[in-house]
C-alpha cells in the first residue's frame, strides 16, 4: 500500500511527467492502455510501465471489459481523490485520500472505536 512506501518513492512516482499525464487522463474517465497511449502521446510500453509504477502504490485500479469481437481488455482509473503532502515534526508526510462509500467507512470507524 502507498502508506507503507517512503515519501521519496511516492514523490518520485507522482513526480514523473508521464505518470502524471496518465493519472490526469484516468482521473476524468477510465481508459484502456491504447486510449492512454493516444491521448497522452506516449508509446504503449511507456503507458504500461507507468501504470505498473502507479499500481505499485495503489494509485490505479483496473477492470476487465469484453469488446464486441469477444477480446478482453483492461481499463484503468484513478484509485484516489487527492493527495496532501505536509511537513510534520521536521518530516514530510503523504496522505492519500481515497473514495469510500459511507457504509464501509462507518464500519471501519466502528471497528476502530470498539476493538475486541
Amino acid at each position: 500500500m502507498a502508506e507503507d512506501k517512503s515519501i521519496e518513492e511516492i514523490l518520485d512516482t507522482i513526480g514523473d511527467q508521464h505518470a502524471r499525464r496518465v493519472l490526469a487522463a484516468i482521473s476524468r474517465d477510465p481508459h484502456s492502455a491504447k486510449e492512454l497511449a493516444e491521448e497522452c502521446d506516449l508509446s504503449l510500453p511507456t503507458v504500461y510501465r507507468r501504470i505498473e509504477m502507479l499500481d505499485e502504490y495503489d494509485l490505479v485500479t483496473d477492470h476487465t471489459l469484453v469488446a464486441e469481437d469477444g477480446n478482453h481488455y483492461k481499463v484503468y482509473e484513478s484509485n484516489f481523490e487527492s493527495t496532501v503532502i505536509s511537513l510534520e515534526d521536521q518530516e514530510y508526510k503523504v496522505r492519500i485520500y481515497r473514495e469510500e462509500n459511507l457504509p464501509d467507512r462507518f464500519g471501519q470507524l466502528w471497528d476502530e472505536l470498539n476493538p475486541e
